[in-house]
């Protein structure tokens, strides 16, 4: 029996909204970030993200319902992201989606954020199925884990402090060059030496747990070093004047990118050899970053590892991801209460 699924993602920046059909065929997804907002601050502010979600929440519905050709009477089913994430914007989707739900008379599914972020690979490779080991990389999430079948999770490893979106995001704002930092850290590091700067890679050890503090302190420490040698070279009059090039800037950002690279991609391949699984799922924001799906394919082939890296609207936070891991959902029977509270701190579990 088909089934067609509205997916809701609020729980950062972005109001997300798509309609997937039976799990994979996605009808629409639309997505309104408020990163524009945030730009000034250089990371999401809470406050603001809520807000603007109230505000566009209702667009990105219509026009959602407009690209998958449906009215709202055509879903079978709401689904909505109840964690992790930032409570405030977590709160904006699920009572947007328990009014849908109530309205319609239809199921209700909360759906785990980051199960929905590997499960945008069984969307990108209709004949993925566990158990396969999965990467979930963004700015506030960095996690391996173990997926099995009936979205059981086994978590092997996950941040313990700062996620490499946020480091991605900080290093950016370092160097002066906007928000969010991901994107353009990726493509500035073009132009730039991947080995020009030998930040640590102290965090590639045995486990599987990730800390990128360290290395984010290590840019910020040879950020203000160089800048001060910099400025006391020159005169009095020079003082005022920018004193790093568009080449040292482009430097930085590649050899930060690297390192941080260099810790996703071996602990990802130690938890594949430790596992014996075959079958490697990469999700989330940073999963589009060029240089990490690059180096993932390219050690993954001699290893004999399928690795399935989603295209970049489906990294992103959005609806139909969230609309696709709900259909097994339904599926097996299961059904939210009109209770169901937000989980800000959850983790695949």
């Amino acid at each position: 029996m088909t089934a067609r699924i509205l997916g809701i993602e609020t729980s950062c920046d972005e109001t997300a909204i798509g309609v997937v059909e039976d799990g994979r065929r996605i009808l629409s997804n639309v997505v309104a970030s408020s990163s524009q907002f945030h730009a000034a601050y250089g990371g999401v502010v809470p406050e603001i993200a809520a807000r603007v979600h109230v505000e566009v929440i209702w667009q990105v519905l219509q026009e959602a319902l407009t690209a998958a050709h449906l009215s709202v009477e055509q879903l079978d089913a709401i689904a909505v992201t109840h964690g992790p994430g930032l409570p405030g914007a977590l709160l904006i989707g699920l009572a947007f989606a328990k009014g849908l739900a109530l309205a319609l008379d239809r199921p209700l599914i909360g759906v785990d954020h980051l199960a929905a972020h590997l499960y945008a690979g069984s969307m990108t490779d209709e004949a993925l199925e566990p158990p396969y080991v999965g990467l979930v990389v963004s700015g506030g999430h960095t996690l391996l884990c173990v997926a099995h079948p009936q979205q059981r999770f086994e978590v092997l490893g996950e941040t313990k402090d700062d996620a490499v979106g946020e480091a991605f995001d900080k290093t950016a704002k370092l160097l002066g060059l906007g928000y969010p930092g991901g994107p353009i850290i990726d493509r500035l590091s073009d132009e730039g030496r991947a080995d020009a700067v030998p930040f640590s890679r102290s965090n590639a050890k045995d486990g599987f747990d990730f800390s990128f503090s360290g290395l984010k302190t290590a840019v910020y420490q040879y950020v203000q070093k160089q800048t001060s040698e910099a400025r006391s070279q020159k005169s009095e009059e020079e003082k005022g004047a920018a004193t790093w090039t568009h080449q040292q800037i482009a430097d930085v950002a590649a050899s930060f990118q690297e390192a941080a690279v260099d810790i996703l991609v071996t602990k990802t391949l130690r938890a594949c050899q430790r596992t014996g699984l075959k079958r490697l799922v990469v999700g989330g924001g940073v999963a589009a970053n060029r240089r990490l799906r690059q180096r993932l394919l390219e050690a993954g082939q001699p290893r004999g590892l399928q690795v399935v890296c989603p295209p970049p609207a489906l990294c992103v936070d959005n609806g139909a991801m969230v609309a696709g891991v709900a259909f097994e959902q339904l599926q097996a029977g299961a059904r939210a209460p009109l209770s169901l509270a937000i989980a800000p701190n959850r983790c695949l579990n």
